[in-house]
């Protein structure tokens, strides 16, 4: 089973794409997955927060049964 992975602002910018279907059975995994196929995501992945089915998540969750995975930049603004 994948999970869809959406990528945001400068994030989707450095992956070159919008979203892909992933097959990592776990957030580290998926991590170390993304930087390996979109290297331009190394300089930017370790700030941007993630979000698992819509929960930040900063540890190694399983990914068995979720939907999504978001990853979003920092936002400038104010």
């Amino acid at each position: 089973m994948s999970v869809r992975v959406r990528y945001f602002a400068a994030a989707a910018e450095a992956a070159g794409t919008d979203a892909e279907d992933r097959d990592e059975p776990g957030l580290a995994a998926l991590r170390a997955a993304v930087v390996a196929d979109h290297p331009a995501l190394a300089g930017i992945l370790d700030r941007c927060a993630v979000l698992v089915d819509g929960e930040r998540r900063d540890d190694d969750a399983p990914l068995a049964g979720v939907a999504h995975v978001d990853i979003l930049p920092p936002f400038a603004g104010g």
